[in-house]
């Protein structure tokens, strides 16, 4: 499957960062605070309380999160793309698939969030 149209400015990212992501996840869900779903981590950005945002690329349809970019960019939150809502779901601790989720408290998935924010920062200073 190719990138959705909303992903596609965006660098690809390795596939060590977006298992480092779903651990981070999985990590944030058991010692921290996460939100899961499109309409909560809209709020959340919104809001200006998001740690990281990660967005699931096989979103059908792709108008689901296609504003979560964007509204991150405005908001200067740092998000990702992972390839898969159903993997998202699984850190979540959920048995379906999960759109878009957001850290809200990294508890001690800290470590992981600050270098996978960092490695964000220098893949998109890289394809400017």
């Amino acid at each position: 499957m190719s990138k959705p149209y909303y992903a596609t400015k965006y660098p690809e990212v390795s596939k060590d960062v977006v298992n480092a992501v779903y651990e981070a996840v999985r990590v944030a869900k058991q010692s921290g605070k996460v939100r899961k779903g499109t309409n909560e981590t809209t709020k959340a950005i919104e809001r200006g309380i998001s740690k990281l945002v990660v967005i699931a690329e096989d979103v059908e349809p792709p108008e689901v999160v296609a504003h979560l970019p964007i509204l991150c960019e405005e908001r200067n939150a740092a998000f990702i793309f992972v390839p898969s809502k159903q993997q998202l779901g699984a850190s979540l601790g959920i048995d379906v698939g999960s759109a878009a989720a957001t850290i809200i408290e990294a508890g001690e998935a800290q470590h992981i969030i600050e270098q996978v924010v960092t490695s964000i920062g220098a893949k998109k200073e890289k394809k400017e």
